[in-house]
């Protein structure tokens, strides 16, 4: 489950409840009805190859349910997971935070960002994929030299001889 919530960015809750009549193996996606939904609407699922793997993990587990047996991840089942991983304040939703943090710093544009994940606003999806610093070093990059070939052109030579006349 954790594996599916980092290839797809679902919630717990949709996991769980994820059947396989919501499932399309040669299209490759799921949804989630609007009723499943905390914005109230229906979430597309593409499967990327990680999610496609997994989902067929699943084939053959159980009749109606993808992730059968599964009721939802007990505290103390995952916090002596994190603990043993040696991973500390961590939130089953924060698997959220960490798919659509890959996205942006992978370049998925915002508005697909959204709907990739349901979500009803921009805010919301800046609010959830937090950036590191590293994706602005290309940014910062790009006008990397154009204050030397500005110090260095005539037109700044110029002023600074004018500046040296009075």
């Amino acid at each position: 489950m954790v594996r599916f919530a980092l290839a797809t960015g679902l919630r717990q809750g949709n996991i769980i409840s994820l059947e396989w009549s919501q499932v399309d193996m040669i299209a490759g996606r799921a949804w989630m009805h609007a009723d499943q939904s905390k914005s109230g609407n229906a979430i597309p699922v593409p499967f990327n190859s990680d999610a496609r793997e997994i989902i067929r993990e699943q084939i053959g587990k159980h009749e109606r349910l993808v992730f059968a047996g599964w009721k939802g991840i007990s505290q103390d089942v995952w916090k002596g997971a994190l603990k043993r991983a040696g991973i500390e304040r961590f939130r089953w939703h924060d698997l959220r935070h960490t798919w659509a943090s890959w996205h942006m710093q992978s370049g998925t544009d915002l508005n697909a960002l959204l709907e990739l994940g349901g979500w009803s606003c921009i805010e919301m999806v800046r609010k959830c994929a937090h950036l590191g610093q590293q994706h602005l070093l290309d940014h910062a990059e790009r006008i990397a030299g154009l204050g030397t070939k500005l110090a260095q052109s005539p037109v700044t030579s110029l002023a600074a001889k004018r500046e040296e006349v009075g």
